[in-house]
């Protein structure tokens, strides 16, 4: 089934409309169903709750250090630090949903508290989301924020797109574990 985002996305850039918040209801409307569910399951959150226990004492500067590595081995074939981590449960769900999505969706990366990479559907440009917006406007605003950004291109997947990023959360305490970014493919065809 075909997202009623990706039409609404895709009209609103080929008409030169400002921001994608115009398109909050359809956003949201596919938010709730497609997207929640799976970023809610147990592998997932089990995912960033073990990254968050390898994360949550490591100071600014490791942190520093290690979206340094990272940018430097992203180009490098076989790069231990870019392979997903053979241990990581939740490393197939965003190339599973990516797969799904047929289209619609041009990329889905999992942060942990921190804001570093914990799952991705493909390398992102850095490891460490923290000072973006798409981590920035989700995860310190608790469960249920949702921020929606303006359409730009992107380029790791040489995409137009509209991100989506929104607060991880345990199912039974609320309380925030990370957050996900979805970026909806503002090219896809209807």
């Amino acid at each position: 089934m075909r997202p009623v985002i990706t039409t609404a996305v895709a009209a609103a850039f080929l008409a030169g409309t400002a921001g994608a918040n115009e398109f909050e209801p359809a956003i949201q409307a596919y938010f709730d169903p497609e997207l929640s569910a799976p970023s809610s399951a147990p592998v997932v959150v089990s995912a960033i709750r073990a990254q968050n226990g390898k994360t949550a004492s490591c100071a600014q500067a490791q942190i520093d250090e290690l979206d340094r590595t990272w940018r430097a081995e992203v180009f490098m074939a076989g790069s231990a630090m870019i392979r997903s981590d053979p241990d990581n449960p939740a490393a197939g769900c965003p190339s599973a949903k990516l797969e799904e999505a047929g289209g619609a969706i041009a990329g889905i990366f999992v942060m942990d508290a921190r804001g570093l990479n914990v799952a991705a559907s493909s390398v992102t440009s850095d490891y460490w989301q923290g000072d973006e917006e798409k981590f920035t406007e989700s995860f310190p605003k608790g469960a249920g924020a949702l921020h929606i950004s303006e359409i730009e291109f992107d380029e790791s997947s040489q995409t137009f797109q509209s991100r989506v990023s929104f607060t991880v959360f345990d199912p039974a305490t609320q309380e925030p574990l990370g957050a996900v970014t979805v970026g909806f493919n503002a090219d896809a065809p209807n």
